[in-house]
């Protein structure tokens, strides 16, 4: 990263930082929206979207250089240099002035290059920046590509009991020696994201099982050597955890998931796209033991069976999350069951689950009025007739996919034009690969639904540039996604036509 003539200010922070030299490259605005890290991989469940930037958002209050896009070694330096005149030494006024205790709690709405930033002003900062009361939450995403294992174990030294969030989304260098330092140091951990730590595996788990009895939220996503033992040694260590995501964790069968249900019972939220050994005896032990469930992703789970997804239903009342998309094997039965039992119902992913028709989406719209988006790409035997449903009995849907669903007409758009959800709620609809939809859906559009903020429109081959004109016209800020391939130039001897350029023109 940063060459070996290092600067004395580099070397410091170095010392002082979290590790290695290289991540004084990200200093600019790294560390932002530090609320988020952990919902990137979890479906807005609870609202929470609302609330998503609570942390970092108003560091920097000292750094009027924020703005120089130089060299971000030279901004380092000028912020250095302005901080030094400030709290030159630890006689400073602001350190006589303000209590410890204050400064700390100051200090504790800082984000990492912050904290670095004010531990080599002085003696004194240097030992309140690297409190470990200001390291209760680490999102170190922006830094992937320079963490490696000794930052981590800095960390786990200087936060112990302290930390409670801690986000490695992205960092592949990270093993499990590390993870495992940091279970033995960092036994309060709640929330742990380990999203495409490629390295890791059940020695991990086996180390969190050992140490961290409070966690609750575990983010696995697409580490693709856990197996079933991590999920046992879970269920026996971490009877607290309520959010847990294994999806693309392709070892994972039945037992484990059999063993991480019973023994936490608390589980709200279980993610397991891409988990294709599972079967129904999985999704049935979640039922059984895990009454709270809200959400569940079991998208490419393609064993699963009506059976499954009725157990589900009738189990766990509270769901409002539920992705089946690319189950094969699922038809109108799984609609019925959700509509009677999951009154909360808000999003339905259904993507490819070609069995589904009218009658399934019939049952569903009058009986899951809260339901607020809805995935239907490629359900291929839907007709008018569920968007007629949908209009009359689901007033809040704000965001419907269509793609693919090729008996979609003009008629279909023009009732959902005309309900309740369209004036209010409706904000993104995607229509790409609908070919009987034309202009005149577009028309029916633009005179309800004042709140539409995107349209996909992919090979509409009857949609025109003129009509996408008119629907401008009236909601100039919509984001409007379609292609116009060129037209085919004529065959010329001996050479094969070309291909449409599949290029994405937004108008």
């Amino acid at each position: 990263m940063i060459h070996s003539g290092r600067t004395k200010l580099e070397k410091k922070a170095s010392r002082v930082g979290i590790g290695g030299g290289g991540q004084l490259q990200g200093v600019e605005e790294a560390g932002g929206g530090g609320g988020q890290w952990w919902r990137q991989q979890q479906p807005s469940h609870h609202h929470h979207h609302h609330h998503h930037h609570h942390h970092h958002h108003h560091h920097s209050g000292y750094y009027t250089s924020q703005h120089n896009h130089n060299n971000p070694v030279t901004t380092m330096k000028q912020s250095y240099m302005q901080l030094t005149r400030v709290f030159h030494d630890d006689e400073a006024q602001i350190n006589k002035k303000l209590p410890k205790e204050l400064l700390l709690r100051i200090l504790s709405y800082l984000d990492v290059v912050s904290l670095c930033r004010c531990a080599q002003v002085s003696k004194a900062w240097n030992v309140l920046a690297l409190d470990g009361s200001n390291w209760q939450r680490i999102d170190l995403f922006d830094f992937q590509r320079d963490v490696e294992g000794p930052v981590i174990e800095n960390i786990s030294r200087r936060c112990g009991g302290f930390l409670r969030q801690l986000s490695l989304r992205g960092c592949q260098s990270i093993g499990n020696n590390s993870m495992r330092t940091l279970a033995q140091l960092c036994p309060n951990i709640e929330e742990l994201n380990l999203s495409r730590c490629k390295k890791i595996s059940d020695t991990t788990c086996a180390a969190l099982s050992s140490h961290c009895p409070k966690l609750q939220r575990l983010n696995l996503d697409s580490c693709p050597e856990v197996t079933d033992l991590s999920l046992k040694d879970l269920s026996e260590g971490c009877p607290l955890l309520t959010h847990v995501n294994l999806s693309w964790c392709e070892l994972l069968t039945d037992n484990g998931v059999e063993a991480l249900a019973r023994g936490c019972p608390e589980l709200r939220s279980f993610l397991s796209k891409g988990c294709r050994q599972l079967t129904d005896r999985a999704v049935k032990c979640l039922a059984r033991y895990c009454p709270n469930m809200e959400a569940i992703n079991l998208h490419e789970c393609r064993n699963i069976t009506d059976d499954a997804v009725r157990e589900l239903s009738e189990r766990c009342a509270r769901l409002h999350y539920v992705c089946l998309s690319n189950c094969p094997n699922l038809t109108d039965a799984s609609l019925v069951m959700l509509a009677q039992h999951c009154p909360l119902l808000g999003t339905l992913e259904c993507v490819a689950c070609t069995h589904f028709t009218d009658a399934g989406f019939q049952a569903l719209a009058r009986n899951c009025r809260l339901l607020e988006k809805m995935d239907l790409e490629e359900c291929v035997l839907i007709t008018d007739a569920t968007l007629i449903h949908l209009a009359m009995g689901c007033p809040r849907l704000e965001k419907l996919s269509l793609s693919h669903c090729e008996l979609i007409t003009d008629e279909g758009i023009r009732q959902l034009a005309l309900s309740p959800c369209a004036s209010e709620h409706l904000a993104v609809l995607e229509l790409d690969n609908c070919p009987l939809i034309t202009d005149a859906s577009l028309d029916h559009l633009l005179q309800a639904c004042h709140n539409l903020q995107r349209i996909e429109l992919y090979d509409c081959q009857l949609i025109t540039r003129a009509g996408i004109r008119r629907l401008r016209t009236h909601l100039p800020n919509i984001k409007v996604h379609a292609y116009f391939a060129p037209v085919t130039p004529p065959p010329s001897a001996g050479a094969s036509r070309q291909r449409y350029c599949r290029c994405c023109v937004i108008l």
